[in-house]
């Protein structure tokens, strides 16, 4: 495919085309329309975690944009401590705001990239991540995101995915990607499929779920599950 864009994105890149557009990602309409089943996935993660969580009282939301996943959690587990991390700060803001008034529980947000965080040992009850890890790089990067989330969860809490996905097989590969560019294109004619596609290629390093699970057993998580799986998009995730 062409592209506009050069080389591969780099975090300030990034974090200005999300500065740009938080009245958009706050509404789940409009914001996750590009994403296949967004509400679907959205309600499976949070039931997840509530179900393999039900006394949790501390989420992590990494990536959290404008805070749709950790309302959407605190509509299932009111009161939560809400750990909010994002590169956009304007985003962060929003969620801020956002949650704020629907918990009693603590909010606080940190504006880094997601590979540096500093998280405590053994704190969490919940992590989500949805839309986000697919920024990520290298193995290398997968596999210090994957290790430091296992590290910062209780024993028994959970880790829900939300994700653009690849196919480990190139055929594969090559069928839901041409479904997918079919799928924006209804959305929003070939102009907006090809802008849509040129930030994907430019931006995000998406991997199969069969390697993100196969990561996830191998940082130490003792159950790992699919939710859904639609086309380039999938929900699944993990317990310790």
């Amino acid at each position: 495919m062409s592209t506009n864009y050069q080389g591969i994105a780099t975090n300030e890149q990034i974090r200005e085309r999300f500065d740009k557009d938080t009245e958009r990602f706050s509404n789940l309409d409009t914001g996750q329309q590009t994403t296949i089943d967004a509400p679907l996935t959205m309600d499976l993660c949070t039931e997840a975690a509530k179900r393999a969580n039900p006394q949790a009282t501390h989420l992590l939301d990494i990536g959290c944009g404008a805070g749709n996943y950790t309302l959407k959690m605190l509509s299932k587990l009111p009161g939560l401590n809400c750990v909010m991390n994002d590169l956009s700060l304007p985003m962060l803001e929003k969620a801020r705001e956002r949650v704020s008034a629907e918990t009693s529980g603590q909010v606080t947000i940190i504006q880094d990239d997601m590979r540096n965080l500093d998280l405590p040992a053994d704190h969490f009850d919940i992590v989500l991540a949805a839309a986000t890890l697919h920024h990520l790089r290298g193995d290398d990067d997968w596999e210090l995101m994957f290790d430091k989330i296992y590290k910062a969860l209780k024993p028994g809490g959970s880790f829900w995915i939300s994700d653009l996905v690849v196919q480990d097989s190139a055929v594969m590969n090559d069928l839901f990607e041409d479904r997918y560019y079919d799928y924006i294109e209804s959305l929003g004619g070939p102009e907006y499929r090809k802008k849509v596609f040129e930030y994907v290629h430019f931006e995000d390093s998406p991997r199969s779920v069969n390697y993100q699970m196969a990561l996830m057993t191998k940082v130490g998580f003792r159950h790992v599950d699919i939710l859904h799986k639609n086309s380039c998009f999938a929900a699944f995730g993990a317990i310790k």
